[in-house]
């Protein structure tokens, strides 16, 4: 799929969905107060490093609050700009499969019917947290609805694994998204560029890992450090190198550049609090991050995609 434009030279998710349901599409974030396995023990304890206790959902739902509460919230902003959109209802906080079938089934066709302009659900998950019977049930969703399910890797590097707390290995990722693909379930993978353990061509070939595999969307962050985490209280007891907007934006327009072109892109920087955020400070001006990768894809008369026969052979 090609939606490229002059402007932006990548497929945006905006066009995507235009082009899916002839209509502007908002996610609207839902927190389902779950937990992930690698805090409560099942594959380890303590949360990634950078992760607050919000698990990754900062700017989720209020979980005391109902899921028609949380939804209404935001539909009731974005309403304000467009009356005509259309929603998705995404659970993004922690590991939102980590419970048993009965309890996500309910969650899951609840949020389906907290609007009559819903037209899709988006789950953000682990491969550590899916199972037979989950599978089996995404795929009975995806059957009735839109689903996407969005995967955490981050890195394919083990000691960056290891030094993030993953608690998992590359090959249950793997797994999961062969499994996901089998059931004709959109699959979204979450990268994370800015570790400094890793070097650019490290990023650069977690990105040609994700090119052998059958995923339809990806997630492009920047490490963010922030209060309240592990990562947050190793960089102020010792503070390690962090990207630059320059690099960064080298280092991403790179990644595209190699990315199979038929592959969504969800998100090309971060968000973080900016109460929390510790660095790289640069990151808060996030309509500056994207101009400035739009700007070098144009500098370079380039786009997603246009190094990936050449790499993928």
């Amino acid at each position: 799929m090609n939606l490229m434009t002059s402007e932006k030279r990548f497929n945006t998710l905006n066009a995507f969905y235009r082009e899916k349901f002839g209509k502007k599409v908002f996610k609207i974030s839902l927190n389902g107060n779950f937990t992930c396995p690698n805090k409560d023990g099942k594959s380890g304890y303590g949360g990634c490093i950078y992760c607050t206790e919000l698990g990754s959902g900062d700017f989720a739902g209020d979980k005391s609050l109902s899921l028609q509460a949380q939804f209404n919230v935001v539909k009731n902003m974005m309403e304000e700009k467009w009356n005509d959109g259309l929603y998705i209802s995404y659970f993004q906080a922690n590991t939102n499969t980590y419970s048993d079938v009965t309890s996500l089934r309910k969650l899951y066709y609840d949020a389906l019917k907290l609007d009559d302009k819903i037209v899709g659900l988006s789950i953000a998950t682990r491969c550590d947290a899916l199972s037979d019977d989950i599978y089996d049930l995404l795929e009975e969703i995806n059957q009735i609805t839109y689903l996407q399910v969005e995967l955490g890797l981050q890195s394919i590097h083990p000691a960056t694994s290891d030094f993030m707390n993953r608690g998992h290995d590359l090959a249950c990722f793997d797994n999961a998204v062969k499994e996901l693909r089998k059931r004709n379930i959109d699959v979204v993978v979450h990268i994370i560029n800015g570790f400094h353990i890793e070097t650019p061509s490290m990023m650069m070939q977690t990105v040609m890992h994700l090119n052998t595999l059958d995923i339809q969307g990806i997630k492009i962050h920047l490490l963010h450090i922030m209060k309240h985490t592990k990562l947050g209280k190793l960089y102020e007891e010792e503070p390690f190198p962090v990207l630059t907007l320059e690099e960064y934006v080298q280092i991403t327009c790179d990644q595209l550049e190699i990315l199979n072109p038929n592959i969504i892109i969800h998100r090309l920087t971060g968000d973080a609090p900016k109460d929390l955020l510790i660095a790289p400070l640069w990151s808060l001006k996030k309509f500056v991050v994207m101009n400035e990768i739009d700007k070098e894809l144009r500098k370079r008369n380039s786009y997603q995609g246009n190094k990936y026969k050449k790499i993928d052979g």
